[in-house]
């Protein structure tokens, strides 16, 4: 027992989530030295492959689509703790935060992984295959979640400005936990078999079938090991925050980007677990990753600074620029043509990837 105890100690992926977290009880609240700040964004890569791994071992344990719900609930409900802490610290200049960091989500999951793993999956393939049924319920709730709590406010005349009123407000948050509470027994309960791995027959791939999976030990471990990376992973993308933000603002860029910058870092592990799904031909799980981080950013987020908003001082502007809002609607329209056949060509994804790298390009340079 103590030699199996030594050889996983041993195991980087279980050292850097407590090193993470250690280095996080440390550097909590300060200023932090350019030296430091390397230091910290060097674990902060390695906590996100720490955790990408973990969410591998625990998706083997519980099988699709449940190992894809984990990782992208556990990382929303975490960037959602990090975007209602700098809006609290932040005063009125973070007025914006939530609708820029919630969009920018949309934006890197539907387009940026999405066009990856896409890419991906049909240049290793040939042709990416994916269940257009479960895809499609997924695209249909992120763009009904997206207009009704980032595109709605924009055009409401009760409040002035792009924000909601209070009532209103409430109701988005109340329609945002009803709305992914239905996709989620969709996905899990009654129509399990359309977030499951297609053959290029159409034949449902049981991904638990050929290789032993982890015990439930191992699984509870790599569970405990997951949320202490994911924690070092946000909190350290909030150590070095300040950074961000002095480097955006010396950049002379707009401090939308602040919040694109984080929507980057703490998507991360969603993204390199798509990436490696694909390149073993599940590029069902790899939507399931994408759709499902960017509904659980709207559902969860929208609520969570409805809540935050009652003892937050300043306004919140959720309402999207008319720029942002041709975007989303391309994005959508893209994303229907690309779900319909249930398949997809290098060409789909690199129709994604242009529409990101326009969103990149539009949030440098608005």
């Amino acid at each position: 027992m103590v030699t199996r105890l030594r050889a996983l100690g041993m195991q980087w992926t279980a050292v850097v989530p407590v090193l993470a977290i250690v280095l996080l009880a440390l550097t909590w609240g300060r200023d932090l030295p350019g030296v430091v700040v390397a230091v910290v964004t060097l674990i902060l890569a390695g906590a996100v492959l720490a955790a990408v791994h973990h969410a591998e071992v625990i998706a083997h344990r519980v099988g699709e689509p449940f190992g894809s719900l984990v990782l992208a609930v556990a990382v929303t409900i975490i960037e959602v703790a990090l975007i209602v802490t700098l809006m609290a610290d932040g005063g009125d200049k973070s007025s914006t935060l939530a609708r820029d960091t919630v969009f920018a989500a949309v934006m890197i999951t539907c387009n940026g992984i999405v066009g990856i793993c896409l890419l991906v999956g049909a240049l290793r393939h040939r042709v990416a295959v994916f269940n257009p049924e479960g895809t499609g319920a997924a695209l249909a709730t992120v763009a009904t979640l997206a207009t009704l709590c980032l595109v709605l406010p924009t055009f409401t005349t009760t409040k002035q400005g792009p924000e909601f009123s209070t009532a209103q407000l409430t109701f988005a948050a109340i329609a945002s936990i009803v709305l992914y509470g239905i996709f989620v027994t969709t996905q899990t309960v009654r129509h399990r078999d359309y977030f499951l791995p297609l053959t290029k027959q159409g034949e449902v791939i049981d991904t638990d079938s050929h290789a032993e999976g982890p015990s439930a030990k191992e699984a509870m471990l790599s569970l405990g090991l997951l949320g202490l990376a994911l924690i070092g992973v946000v909190g350290l993308a909030k150590g070095v925050s300040p950074t961000i933000e002095s480097g955006v603002e010396s950049a002379g860029m707009p401090h939308a980007v602040v919040g694109v910058i984080i929507a980057l870092l703490v998507l991360l592990p969603e993204t390199i677990a798509a990436t490696r799904a694909a390149r073993r031909d599940r590029v069902q799980t790899s939507l399931n990753l994408a759709l499902g981080s960017a509904m659980a950013s709207i559902g969860l987020t929208i609520p969570a600074v409805a809540i935050a908003s009652v003892w937050l001082s300043g306004p919140l502007v959720l309402g999207l620029s008319s720029t942002h809002m041709v975007l989303l609607a391309l994005t959508v329209i893209v994303g229907t043509l690309t779900v319909v056949p249930g398949r997809a060509t290098p060409l789909q994804g690199g129709v994604h990837l242009v529409l990101f790298a326009a969103f990149l390009e539009l949030a440098v340079t608005p």
